[in-house]
This record gives structure tokens, C-alpha cells and sequence, in this order.
């Protein structure tokens, strides 16, 4: 499939250059590996642990699924929350993971992007360990501009306003940018050799 095109890219450059509070950043990447409990949630903090350098939180089950053996408050999932520059380095390596391509259906209405990685030894410079197994990820990618704090502050908290908030296009724009990523309105079709 072909690379979509972004009609308003060099606008949203030049707005940035005249305008620093314009300019996206990214705020938080957010790792989570869902195993559905047992001795797997024991590697899976351990594998996180390795990647990221941050000790996991635990992440515990809303209701009980019979269908799936998951009881209500059982640890079914781990979590690491990465900011600034750590966040920015761990993102190279997991965008070199899914070759530098990114679906135009990851991006959701307000700029923030998810993707997955199947097999976390995919990660560049991680190598195999029998005694942990392969782990399969999600990562989700909070992109805003500088004033967002202005929603979350604990005193005089305040709306942002629609004209400062990010639209899907501006932070694909400042993605492609950052990190020289491809962005596909559809998945490449893999051929296999048997």
C-alpha cells in the first residue's frame, strides 16, 4: 500500500517554528503487557523490568469472566508509564520493531496513537531467554502540546480550548517528523517462504 500524504505538513512546520507553544510533544508512553495472571505475570514484570528500567505496576481485573477463569481484583496485567527522554528512546526502539510503519487507523481522534508488538525480542538489542519466554505488547503514545496542565492542575483547573488542542493529522505530521516513520492507510501484504 502506499504512504498517505499529508496536504498541511508544512504548514503545521512553519506554525511551530513561529509559535514554540504550538508544538507538539510527547508527553507519556504507556507499556502494558496483559497476561491474564498466574506465573506469566511474573515474567511479564520481569521482561518490562529489562526494557524499560522502571518497576511495573499491577494492574487488577474490574470484573470476574468465568469464560476466561479471571476473578474480580486478580493481577491480570502490568503497566510502565515512561516521560521525556526515556519515553522518547524506549518509542525508536519499538517503532524499529514494527519497521518504522504505522497504520492510519492507530491514531485516534485527539492525537495519541497505540500500536502493538506480537514478540517483545522484536525490540532491537533483547535477546531470547528461555526461562521468560516471548511477551507481547501494547504501547500507547499521549501526544499534546505545551498548557495541557491547565486541565490537570490540582488549583483553578480550566478547559482547553478546541484551538489548541491536537488533531490526528497535526500529530502524524510531528511523528513523521521526530521519528522518519511511514504511515499506511492499510497493512502491507506479507508473503511467506516455506
Amino acid at each position: 500500500m502506499s504512504e498517505i500524504e499529508l496536504p498541511n505538513a508544512d504548514l503545521y512546520v512553519q506554525e511551530w517554528e513561529y509559535s514554540p507553544m504550538r508544538k507538539p510533544k510527547i508527553e507519556k508512553v504507556v507499556v502494558d503487557m496483559c497476561t491474564g495472571g498466574g506465573g506469566v505475570l511474573e515474567r511479564a514484570t520481569t521482561i518490562l523490568e529489562d526494557l524499560t528500567g522502571q518497576t511495573p505496576v499491577v494492574s487488577r481485573a474490574k470484573q470476574t469472566v468465568r469464560d476466561f477463569g479471571i476473578r474480580r481484583r486478580e493481577p491480570i496485567a502490568v503497566r510502565v508509564t515512561l516521560r521525556d527522554d526515556l519515553a522518547e528512546e524506549f518509542l525508536k526502539k519499538a517503532l524499529e520493531a514494527k519497521d518504522n510503519i504505522l497504520l492510519f487507523k492507530n491514531w485516534d481522534d485527539d492525537g495519541n496513537f497505540a500500536f502493538g508488538i506480537s514478540e517483545h525480542i522484536d525490540i532491537p538489542d533483547v535477546k531470547y531467554d528461555p526461562q521468560l519466554g516471548i511477551q507481547g505488547m501494547n504501547i500507547t503514545v499521549c501526544v499534546e502540546r505545551p498548557g495541557f496542565r491547565v486541565k490537570r492542575r490540582r488549583r483553578r483547573r480550566q478547559k482547553v480550548p478546541w484551538r489548541h488542542r491536537m488533531t490526528p493529522e497535526e500529530s502524524m505530521v510531528f511523528i513523521k517528523e521526530k521519528f522518519g516513520i511511514e504511515i499506511l492507510e492499510k497493512e502491507r501484504e506479507r508473503t511467506y517462504l516455506f
